[in-house]
């Protein structure tokens, strides 16, 4: 299976969306409640419909990145807040981006890419990040699809994974994931060695 853009594309086009929530999630709103620095810069990749960035953004955090594959969903932040600036919205692909940024957030994009792509995903978190920065958000902690999106994983293979390069702050169960992905979700807050 290619998970190219096209691919996803077509996922959005069926509507196959499944991951996607309808809202921010509780863990994400909760990290966000506390961060006092409204201009620290923030990239959300593989972001979907990204309710994150609009939560941040409503919030007051004006310097929100919208990293995706596919056109649809950025069409769809843009036209639910159409003072989001469009050069903040960004089709590329993850791996090909350039930017410096203090802060990465992860929703369902870690576990969207081919498990192959993994060290290399970590490699490029850290490029995009300014020394010091951070990457959080959920990773499945779960079995899950060995053909396709959603890929899984476990909190003991994602130590194995970040330990090098990044200071494993926080790396454990949620504690208040959405009702449908309890007892399945590791909070990650990983900061960039």
């Amino acid at each position: 299976m290619s998970l190219d853009q096209a691919y996803w594309e077509q996922r959005y086009e069926a509507g196959a969306t499944g991951w996607d929530t309808g809202g921010p999630t509780r863990p994400l709103t909760t990290y966000f409640n506390q961060l006092k620095n409204k201009n620290v810069s923030i990239i959300i990749p593989g972001a979907g419909n990204a309710y994150e960035a609009e939560y941040l953004f409503n919030n007051g955090f004006r310097n929100v990145v919208v990293l995706d594959f596919a056109k649809q969903p950025l069409d769809h932040i843009q036209s639910r807040i159409p003072t989001f600036p469009s050069d903040q919205l960004i089709q590329d692909d993850f791996f090909d981006h350039q930017g410096n940024y203090d802060l990465i957030i992860e929703q369902t994009f870690f576990c969207a890419i081919d498990p192959t792509l993994r060290k290399e995903y970590v490699q490029k978190c850290k490029e995009l990040l300014n020394p010091g920065g951070k990457l959080v958000g959920l990773l499945w902690s779960t079995p899950m699809n060995e053909n396709q999106p959603p890929f899984g994983g476990s909190i003991e293979e994602y130590r194995e994974l970040f330990r090098d390069d990044f200071q494993l702050d926080v790396l454990e169960a949620s504690y208040n994931s959405i009702k449908p992905r309890a007892g399945r979700e590791a909070f990650i807050k990983l900061i960039r060695r």
